[in-house]
């Protein structure tokens, strides 16, 4: 029996099979070679990943971080005191009925301006016309009583010069007289309450302003005692807003306030987006809270055209002064760090640098710096998420950024093919 013999087809296999290990280490090394050489879309074969870090400015094969700058330039920095505030009326009226009585009409629409001396309701009037008559009738009567005592006085008075009568009979006259006289006094005093009383059935205005929601309908009895009354009616043009500042504040404030020159108050919405009304400081209130530790002010506003609302919330800014030619940096490229603010700038090579700064007032988008920055100084207003100390960046034109058609994504601009910013 001959030794078994290998099967034709097994030398080829192990002919081939180094060849295939050759051919998957190849794969593995072009492989190798895409993934070190695919963040570089240049081709410069720098061998730094994709996903390595971005922003180190000294790195070889680095991309720069696309940002918008601002130059330092000086301006003028107003010195705002913020504070929270409610909308007061100038006055407030709760339109009651002096007399008791069925309300008959009310002669306006709810929420209507009104001025001073229009008529808002009336009652029924009958039962005080018919007091009137009376208090008349009674006048009427003892009027005639008073003129008939009268007449008999100057006859008493003539027979007495004849010594016709006795002297105790002339006196006892004037005595009645002038007892006629008061009753004839208190009656007149009675027509004119009674005239009074019916006046008020025609329930007026007392001051101008707008009308609130009627608090009683026609035709039911209302009582001098109600405490709703009829209708609300306040004071909006102009009208007032309180609000309270810290009291470490108070002696600038009234160092103005004393001096007369005034000190103007802004009025914005609780979004602190619009601008709703500019006024006055009327008045300091004569205390500090000891609770709070801070004292209210008043602010009068013109409301001319009606954009302040009583009871309203409002943001309040009291310009106390105003820093001339100071210098300035945009409050969006402000940072906080351990030590305080900051900003990155601009340096050589294209590096920013961060930059402690020493912070003035605040108002609105600027901020003054009273020390850290120089004007014609360049700094970072956008993009800042990706920076630190040292990165390089790329500007870029915020106008083309914020084009129709390009989109912004994490504050570092539109980005072309490669990952490149946006041209």
């Amino acid at each position: 029996m001959s030794s078994p013999q290998s099967s034709p087809r097994s030398e080829p296999a192990r002919r081939i099979r180094p060849w295939r290990w050759l051919f998957l280490l190849a794969v593995l090394a072009a492989l190798a070679w895409y993934a070190t050489h695919s963040g570089d879309p240049g081709g410069s074969g720098g061998g730094q990943p994709a996903g390595g870090p971005r922003g180190g400015g000294g790195m070889r094969g680095e991309r720069p971080v696309p940002v918008t700058l601002a130059t330092i330039a000086p301006a003028d920095v107003r010195v705002v005191v913020p504070a929270l505030g409610s909308v007061v009326p100038r006055n407030l009226v709760t339109v009651k009925s002096r007399v008791d009585g069925q309300l008959l009409a009310l002669n306006f629409v709810e929420g209507q301006n009104v001025k001073a001396g229009d008529v808002l309701a009336r009652l029924d009037p009958a039962p005080f016309e018919a007091s009137l008559e009376q208090a008349r009738g009674q006048l009427a009567r003892d009027a005639a009583l008073l003129k008939n005592a009268r007449l008999d006085l100057e006859r008493y008075r003539g027979l007495l010069a004849q010594d016709s009568i006795a002297r105790q009979q002339v006196d006892t006259q004037e005595a009645l007289v002038r007892q006629y006289q008061g009753t004839v006094q208190a009656d007149e005093a009675a027509v004119r309450n009674a005239e009074l009383q019916l006046s008020y059935t025609t329930i007026r205005a007392p001051i101008a302003g707008r009308v609130g929601l009627r608090a009683v309908d026609p035709g039911n009895m209302i009582k001098t005692s109600d405490a709703a009354g009829i209708v609300t009616l306040a004071q909006v043009t102009p009208i007032t807003a309180v609000f309270s500042v810290p009291e470490e504040r108070l002696p600038a404030i009234l160092q103005r306030h004393r001096s007369g020159k005034g000190l103007v108050v802004e009025a914005w919405d609780r979004e602190m987006k619009n601008r709703l009304a500019e006024g006055r400081l009327l008045a300091v209130d004569a205390q500090i809270d000891a609770t709070t530790g801070t004292v209210r002010l008043k602010a009068d506003f013109a409301n001319g055209d009606g954009s302040l609302f009583p009871n309203q919330f409002v943001n309040v800014r009291l310009l106390l002064d105003t820093l001339s030619g100071v210098v300035t940096v945009p409050t969006a490229a402000l940072q906080q760090g351990a030590k305080g603010s900051f900003v990155y700038t601009l340096g050589d090579g294209g590096k920013v640098a961060a930059t402690p700064v020493k912070l003035g007032p605040v108002d609105g988008a600027l901020a003054a710096v009273e020390s850290g920055l120089a004007v014609g100084d360049r700094v970072v207003v956008d993009g800042l998420d990706k920076l630190k100390d040292g990165a390089t960046v790329e500007p870029i034109d915020p106008k083309a950024v914020d084009a129709p058609g390009r989109e912004r994504k994490g504050g570092n601009g539109p980005r072309g093919p490669g990952g490149r910013p946006g041209q």
